[in-house]
């Protein structure tokens, strides 16, 4: 069976996205985990075929949260459905603050079913607010764990950075639309009521996807400035100084919308870097060994794709260590931008050095 899912902050237009969807195929079936009330233990399964017939469920957990939804619930549901034969494709409409790389990763881990596309879809008149807010999911009552501090710009960032699809509802201003091309590059938009003609006729590819979006290995490229918007790449094959890189951490982050990719810091030569920021949110965090600094037995064990980008830009001297990072903001100011990374580079005189008697980085530890 054939499995669509749509993602996405805003309700109406993902609403009207699966609508569409289920109207082009006649034997499509639609299924929706409402979990506005998760938090007090209660997860409602939602079902919609195309002729317009719905029924609602209460879905009973071992704990109610939205992995375990989607191990207990709709997976298996999945499964029964395709078994039964009765639906060529099944529209998975997640709930608004769920991400879809997790839920997609899940569905195409199963023989019976075929993830042929994912889309995320955005109402074009809040998409610019909702990427330059500072409220968390909470503000909006729209978190799923007790725990859940994400933000809306990072939840709505993730949304969009992985589909293959980006469905409209409204026409975007060009502002707009630069946000939405900056932040993926790979993805087609088409209205929500769009026809869907070819969306179901290969399967999406989650490796690639992965490969796409993590900072580990991932490949950013070009500088863009358009309608208010750019997107700076910042790659040097120098080491970052610890200290001054701490102390221009927090201006870094302000200064842009997006931030990802890996670095190479001078204290840590054997470990590269993640960096991954939404608007002053900073994540920073160890992500293993460079190729370079791992033994050759261990090569095996590192997949393909990590090993294509390393070997791009593999230097004779020191490997896959380099800085790696692209940034993406509005009215950014982007050679201030780069000159403020460039003045974190250990400089002529520091290259070489090893030990840092106040590194700020020291506690960071292999995952």
């Amino acid at each position: 069976m054939r499995i669509a899912l749509v993602t996405g902050l805003h309700g109406l237009a993902r609403h009207e996205a699966v609508q569409s969807l289920l109207s082009s195929q006649p034997r499509s079936l639609a299924v929706h985990h409402d979990l506005a009330h998760i938090g007090q233990g209660t997860v409602h399964r939602l079902t919609q075929d195309a002729a317009g017939h719905q029924e609602t469920e209460p879905v009973h957990l071992d704990h109610a949260c939205a992995s375990c939804t989607l191990r207990e619930d709709l997976i298996p549901f999945l499964l029964r459905t395709a078994a039964t034969g009765d639906h060529d494709l099944c529209v998975v409409e997640a709930w608004n603050s769920v991400e879809p790389q997790l839920i997609a990763e899940s569905i195409a881990a199963q023989d019976e079913l075929r993830l042929t596309a994912v889309v995320t879809a955005v109402d074009a008149a809040r998409l610019t607010a909702d990427l330059g807010t500072h409220d968390e999911l909470a503000d909006r009552g729209l978190d799923i764990a007790q725990d859940d501090h994400r933000t809306v710009t990072e939840v709505l960032t993730r949304q969009l950075e992985y589909p293959g699809r980006i469905a409209l509802r409204g026409e975007p201003t060009p502002h707009a639309r630069a946000l939405l091309t900056q932040l993926n590059p790979a993805a087609d938009t088409a209205p929500t009521d769009a026809a869907a003609d070819g969306w179901f006729d290969a399967e999406f590819d989650t490796e690639a996807a992965h490969a796409r979006l993590n900072p580990a290995w991932a490949r950013y490229t070009g500088h863009t400035d358009e309608h208010g918007v750019s997107t700076v790449v910042w790659d040097r094959d120098r080491p970052l100084h610890p200290e001054r890189l701490a102390e221009a951490l927090e201006e870094l982050a302000a200064r842009t919308l997006r931030g990802r990719g890996r670095f190479w810091l001078a204290s840590k030569p054997d470990n590269v870097m993640l960096w991954e920021s939404h608007q002053d949110l900073l994540m920073v965090e160890n992500g293993g060994p460079w190729l370079d600094a791992l033994p050759e037995a261990a090569m095996d064990l590192v997949s393909p794709g990590r090993r294509d980008a390393a070997h791009r830009d593999w230097n004779p001297v020191h490997g896959d260590r380099r800085q790696h990072l692209s940034f993406t903001g509005v009215g950014m100011d982007a050679l201030a931008l780069v000159e403020l990374l460039d003045s974190c580079l250990l400089t002529d005189d520091e290259t070489g050095q090893d030990e840092f008697h106040n590194d700020p980085f020291a506690t960071f530890t292999e995952r």
